[in-house]
């Protein structure tokens, strides 16, 4: 989630300035550029135990970090809560799940390069401090009580909140881990295109990806349970919503849809304001019962933008949100995956051409299905394996049209490979886990910390 942003007292009475500063993302081809960003589960070294914020725990790898130099601090209410710099920021998920907000990049051999980086230092840090770093959908033993809070105002008002909503919010805010691509658009219209196609694709993305198969140290019946969780979480801001396929849909559109998406909070004088459930439109009006005759700013409709939580999150570009965590490799097929997909024109217009087969609401409906049965949830006359298949082809056809190349030749088509061999027939990672724990570990599931720690990497 989120690192508090600039602030903008400008204030705002109708959804023109919401629509102009999503505009304000298009931009042409030639800018377009890919952030990735990927959060990992922190433990000790010697027990396996989530650490806490502080002492000897993740404040003390955020002040290792910053020590490195190029960080600035991040404080709420004077706690040490992230780092910001040039090449991106580090921010705290509510137990602590350590993410790296990747910076603006131009192709993807500089995201390979940008995540071994962080890595390394994350695995350096961390050795010093006695603590590993594990990518995973969803922790596989720690239960709700052993995991941490962080110290953040916001999480403090969503932890309240999110029983309300559904049964399983407070797992997604403790115990899950993702990784996504950051991706922009040239106009409204290409927007829309890319929205729509990420939109209805995420299912096949959360199977390829699913890496979440054990709960409590037990197997949960599910290959990501992380994106069952999801559909457990807030139905107000989840999900796949029906505006987002409905004729003259657009920046205006998601504009008004943000407005009927219930509030958390609004963030004044470095403290947060619980307004959980309240009414933006009502707010936007002057007539919010608990901010009589007051009306937004501009910074709290850009951090409301930040709490809806739909499978593609429309901000001043798009955030593919379906995916598990997992090994570095995994995490850099996905960003290819859809760098592939959406940045080439012909890509694009094939992938749309291919999920436009069947309507909207069966997709929806797959979302369903395939926490459970992955690439082997029935599609058409086959599988959801099948049409993954055409995907990765596409894509690859759509990463080769591109035509970045690194220093030794290779273009970005290399970085779907493991995507390759699952379409092969190889495991994904929630069969390779689950494969793992039976026959290697005797059933015991700890072992996977260490295994998956991005310091124990090949």
């Amino acid at each position: 989630m989120s690192n508090p942003g600039e602030v903008d007292e400008t204030p705002i009475s109708s959804t023109r300035p919401m629509v102009e500063w999503l505009a304000a993302g298009c931009k042409p081809a030639s800018e377009w550029t890919i952030g990735t960003e990927h959060e990992k589960f922190g433990f000790r070294r010697d027990d396996l135990t989530p650490p806490p914020y502080e002492p000897h725990g993740i404040k003390a790898m955020l002040d290792g970090m910053q020590a490195q130099g190029g960080w600035e601090s991040i404080e709420d209410a004077g706690n040490l809560i992230g780092l910001k710099g040039a090449g991106g920021s580090i921010s705290l998920e509510p137990a602590g799940q350590f993410e790296l907000s990747g910076g603006t990049l131009a192709d993807l051999h500089q995201t390979k390069a940008e995540m071994d980086r962080h890595f390394a230092d994350v695995a350096e840090i961390g050795d010093r401090l006695g603590l590993g770093f594990a990518p995973l959908g969803f922790h596989p033993f720690a239960t709700r009580a052993q995991m941490p809070w962080m110290p953040k105002g916001r999480y403090k008002i969503m932890r309240a909140y999110m029983p309300k909503m559904g049964h399983l919010g407070l797992d997604m805010m403790q115990r899950t881990c993702t990784v996504q691509v950051n991706l922009d658009f040239a106009s409204e219209a290409d927007m829309v295109r890319k929205l729509r196609a990420s939109m209805l694709l995420q299912p096949v993305a959360t199977a390829l990806f699913a890496n979440s198969p054990f709960t409590e140290g037990k197997p949960n019946g599910y290959l990501s349970f992380r994106a069952q969780v999801w559909n457990d979480t807030d139905p107000d801001r989840t999900g796949m919503p029906a505006a987002f396929f409905e004729p003259g849909f657009g920046f205006e559109r998601y504009a008004e849809w943000l407005l009927d998406m219930p509030m958390y909070f609004i963030h004044r004088d470095g403290r947060y304001i619980d307004l959980a459930g309240k009414s933006f439109r009502a707010y936007l009006d002057g007539k919010l019962p608990e901010l009589p005759g007051q009306r937004p700013t501009m910074s709290d409709f850009t951090d409301h933008v930040t709490t809806a939580f739909t499978d593609v999150r429309i901000k001043r570009f798009l955030e593919m949100r379906g995916a598990d965590a997992g090994r570095p490799e995994m995490m850099l097929a996905q960003s290819a995956f859809w760098v592939g997909l959406l940045y080439d024109a012909a890509a694009l217009e094939a992938a749309l051409k291919l999920a436009s087969v069947r309507p909207w609401q069966e997709y929806a409906a797959l979302r369903n299905v395939v926490p459970r049965q992955g690439l082997g949830a029935p599609w058409g006359s086959g599988t959801l394996r099948d049409l993954a298949g055409e995907l990765v082809t596409i894509a690859a056809e759509g990463l080769r049209a591109r035509a970045r190349l690194n220093q030794n030749g290779d273009d970005e088509r290399i970085y779907l490979e493991p995507l390759a061999q699952i379409i092969a027939g190889a495991p994904i990672q929630a069969e390779y886990w689950l494969q793992r724990v039976a026959d290697a570990w005797g059933g015991d599931v700890r072992p996977m910390m260490l295994k998956a720690a991005i310091s124990f990497r090949a």
